[in-house]
């Protein structure tokens, strides 16, 4: 079974490539990497580098909205997790991942379904209804909000890297699907991601796309997640997202995103450049027989090594994004399906998705893996072993194989993947 698993991951890979080039209909290229963006602007003369979306002073700009401290006289909060995007994706440049975790709780209805709590603040005497969110931060004592007793279901979030979320954003839609078709059938069901379509914002009424972008896969443009994060993880109102989750202690007139911030956001997501691979460790001979061994035994049928962007030109989101030459027609190495799987790790929350996709999770991208300290979606897992270990479910086959592994080759492969 193991054998016929690794087999078609490799073949599957193959498949992938071709089938995208053809249909593009000219040779794709690669998508230009590196950790290049300086860690804070440093002020005028000062350019980041992108990935040739934009000017660099246009870029620089833009990053540095996105670097910007925000505070109640903009409309931070009234309950809040940081006062800039920056603070929770910082490493090992802005845009890439941190140790910042968020905070969610639920609980089951009496049919098993996923409800999202009510929460009470000020003394009980205001309500926040529907929120699995308990935000850490708050501009006012009243406003802090604490887990109810009664929602048993916890889990933390660990802040994810937004670094080449442009190149995600340009996947088609058709190509994300064809990954689970062929996962279903190449594996008689037993691996099964699912793609869920969500509501693209700015788009027109009722515009919806294939899910990518968080740990539920819950949302699809980058516009779209800067409002959802701005508003979320901030508290600050847009034209997307116009109404704050409470009204205690603000003081700032909604929508409160005057200057159109999460226009910037999105422009510098779409501008950064890939995540590099460490070449030093990637030329060993450890290192690359360790990511044959990450294809064969069966890693690779989620963790996709290759994945090639929609041509230049191509209208996503709705008909309000269109894909320019940075993006179009590059092949990335995110080592994701961008599907939801459940791996046996699934914390409960059900946010975009139907029901069944409580206890699944988006694959995460392994590009940049080397800069994070603390693994899986709850942080829990200090070691690449202990990450792979955890791994059940639909997964359970690629960790027992590596279980399977001598000695030696389980080194090999967790060397490919220091290198990632």
């Amino acid at each position: 079974m193991e054998k016929r698993y690794a087999s078609l991951a490799t073949l599957y890979l193959g498949v992938l490539f071709v089938c995208t080039a053809t249909a593009q209909q000219s040779a794709p290229t690669e998508a230009p990497t590196g950790y290049q963006t300086p860690t804070y602007t440093t002020g005028p003369g000062t350019h980041s580098t992108g990935n040739g979306m934009t000017a660099p002073d246009v870029f620089t700009e833009d990053q540095a909205t996105f670097e910007e401290v925000d505070g109640v006289d903009k409309g931070l909060g009234p309950t809040f997790n940081a006062r800039s995007c920056a603070d929770c994706h910082q490493t090992p440049v802005t845009g890439g991942s941190s140790q910042i975790s968020e905070f969610r709780v639920g609980h089951k209805d009496s049919q098993g379904h996923f409800v999202n709590p009510t929460l009470t603040v000020n003394h009980g005497q205001t309500q926040i209804v529907s929120r699995s969110l308990i935000n850490d931060r708050s501009v006012c004592a009243e406003a802090q909000a604490t887990a109810p007793t009664s929602e048993n279901i916890r889990t933390f979030r660990m802040s994810l890297s937004i670094l080449g979320d442009g190149f995600i954003e340009a996947i088609p839609d058709s190509t994300l699907l064809a990954i689970a078709q062929q996962q279903r059938q190449q594996t008689r069901g037993n691996i099964a991601g699912q793609a869920i379509n969500v509501p693209v914002m700015e788009g027109p009424a009722g515009t919806t796309r294939v899910g990518r972008f968080g740990w539920k896969g819950q949302q699809a443009s980058l516009l779209s997640f800067s409002a959802d994060a701005y508003l979320n993880e901030q508290g600050i109102t847009s034209r997307l997202l116009p109404t704050d989750v409470t009204n205690l202690c603000d003081t700032v007139a909604d929508p409160e995103d005057v200057d159109n911030d999460i226009d910037h956001f999105a422009a510098f997501m779409r501008g950064t450049l890939a995540p590099p691979v460490d070449t030093t460790v990637m030329a060993t001979q450890d290192a690359q027989a360790g990511k044959q061994l990450f294809s064969q035994i069966g890693c690779a049928m989620c963790h996709v090594s290759s994945i090639t962007t929609a041509p230049t030109g191509t209208a996503l989101n709705g008909g309000t994004f269109t894909v320019p030459d940075a993006l179009g027609n590059k092949v990335i190495h995110p080592y994701s399906d961008f599907l939801l799987h459940n791996v046996g790790t699934g914390d409960g929350i059900q946010q975009n998705g139907p029901p069944e996709t409580a206890n699944k999770l988006r694959t995460p991208p392994l590009w940049g893996l080397r800069t994070r300290d603390r693994l899986m979606h709850d942080g829990l897992s200090a070691t690449r072993e202990n990450a792979i270990g955890r791994h059940n479910g639909e997964a359970s086959f690629a960790a027992s194989n590596f279980n399977r592994l001598s000695s030696n080759q389980k080194s090999q492969l967790l060397k490919f993947l220091s290198g990632l």
